[in-house]
């Protein structure tokens, strides 16, 4: 027998049943009794090995983005940027890069509708010859806060009452009422995008700036966008009512059924570029996460397609032991200074080695597909093969050497070390123009949706109330006399 021939695959099943050390098992059906009736004696090692095996097979479930669809399939390159970046997987127009993608809800359960309204994810591991590169997005290009300081607490505000397990409106109102930035993506979640009707009718954003570094050195800041080709569709509220009660796993349902159908999910990826001596020259920070960059003045710059083509084997391992981390980026591209993406560098790893274990990224589908070495040794759950004596650096035994060194940012950096808001907070004028953008009847449904469920909440209070008009009325005067008619109407203000 070759002891190497056999890998933990389906691929090498036995025809008869076996413990998971290989022992045969000749019946499943009944355990060792003490005479037919019992009891059950403890040296049953196929039963409490059956029995322990059920009892953990739930991992801790993701504090956030725990509802989720993932699909594979190809990035390629349709328009040349070397000049921008020397990424290698976007080196020249047809190149191809291997994907998974897995597309989520944030705030609910596992089980959760997917229906509600939510902000979805829209993770992207691109699998290239240096490495993986998560490009871990939205489908808002906004977000609610702008310091990773306060995440914690906005997602135990959107989150159900500790209490009884309700997601409540006043606890949203109340939590927001402190937080002006948030308004901008208030008039993405609450509008009519809200509710996408799925996955492949939906956006994707990178949300945060990050820097494109070429061959020379040189830095560009740039925001990700991913188009869906097939357009943009969302439910309105008693669209999405009707579609969950019949299916819950609707989105994750089509998604899979359109793949295996032959109807490839695409989506073009685009960015906006901005030199980084411009960044001072506008109204707004281009590193704050709750700002879009206006398309008049970046326009979008096609990039290449991506093809999700083939769905998962196996939804446990290539969905829930999936794992996005923005901290994973290859040469060529890096972090802004964008304060909650260098929250979100560290938040994500540490918590896949919390609810994966430190050796998550050796899981085959959060494994680097280009050969790679280093010193991480052991742990648990550790089953790579490693027949190496030398296990430091450096090492005159060891043929392993450094990379050869590629461009890196290099910008000075200087400053106090301080707790501070940034200086061009400029809370409005964004939330109020899109909102001048909507037609009236689009107009009508977002101040019903902010009226409704945040602000007629029975617990929510005069003075959220009027701190949420006192906002609405700055993004627009139109919005805020809206809102606090309504109110007065109900007999709330």
């Amino acid at each position: 027998m070759d002891p190497n021939k056999y890998r933990p695959s389906s691929s090498f099943n036995s025809p008869h049943w076996t413990t998971n050390s290989g022992a045969p098992v000749w019946n499943n059906n009944n355990s060792v009794t003490v005479g037919v009736r019992g009891p059950i004696l403890l040296e049953d090692y196929q039963l409490v090995e059956k029995l322990a095996n059920f009892d953990r097979e739930r991992i801790p479930e993701r504090v956030v983005h725990a509802r989720g669809a993932s699909a594979k399939g190809f990035f390629e390159v349709t328009h040349d940027i070397s000049h921008l970046t020397c990424a290698d997987f976007l080196r020249s127009p047809g190149v191809q890069t291997p994907v998974i993608v897995r597309f989520s809800t944030v705030i609910h359960e596992r089980g959760s509708p997917e229906t509600l309204r939510d902000p979805r994810g829209f993770a992207v591991k691109f699998y290239t010859r240096e490495g993986n590169f998560d490009m871990v997005g939205n489908n808002i290009p906004v977000f609610f806060i702008r310091d990773g300081m306060k995440f914690p607490d906005m997602v135990h505000a959107l989150k159900p009452n500790p209490k009884n397990h309700i997601q409540e409106g006043w606890r949203i109102a109340d939590f927001f009422s402190h937080i002006p930035e948030s308004m901008n993506m208030f008039t993405f979640l609450f509008d009519d995008v809200g509710i996408p009707i799925n996955y492949r009718h939906m956006e994707g954003f990178g949300v945060h700036t990050f820097l494109l570094v070429n061959s020379e050195g040189r830095e560009t800041l740039v925001k990700f966008h991913w188009k869906p080709t097939c357009g943009v569709k969302s439910l309105l509220d008693d669209e999405a009512n009707i579609v969950g009660g019949k299916n819950h796993s609707h989105a994750t349902q089509d998604l899979y059924d359109s793949i295996a159908r032959g109807e490839y999910p695409e989506w073009g990826l685009f960015i906006q570029v901005m030199d980084p001596s411009d960044e001072d020259k506008f109204e707004f920070d281009p590193l704050d996460v709750t700002k879009i960059w206006p398309e008049d003045r970046f326009p979008l710059h096609p990039v290449g397609r991506m093809v999700l083509n083939r769905n998962p084997d196996n939804f446990f391992q290539e969905n829930e032991q999936l794992a996005f981390c923005p901290a994973l980026v290859v040469p060529g591209i890096h972090y802004s200074d964008d304060k909650l993406l260098q929250t979100r560098i560290f938040s994500y790893q540490d918590t896949q080695r919390h609810r994966l274990g430190g050796n998550y990224l050796m899981l085959p589908w959060n494994a680097p597909k280009n050969a790679h070495h280093n010193n991480h040794h052991d742990g648990f759950m550790n089953f790579m093969h490693r027949d190496e004596e030398v296990n430091y650096f450096p090492s005159r035994f060891d043929p392993a050497r450094h990379s050869e060194r590629f461009p890196t940012p290099a910008r000075p950096l200087a400053g106090r070390r301080e707790r501070a808001v940034i200086a061009k907070e400029n809370n409005f004028q964004q939330p109020g123009e899109r909102f001048r953008s909507f037609d009236p009847a689009r107009q009508e449904r977002f101040v019903n949706r902010i009226v409704n469920d945040l602000l007629l909440d029975c617990r929510t209070s005069q003075e959220i109330r009027r701190v949420w008009v006192g906002y609405m009325t700055q993004c627009d005067q139109g919005l805020g006399k809206r809102i606090a008619a309504k109110l007065q109407a109900a007999g709330a203000l």
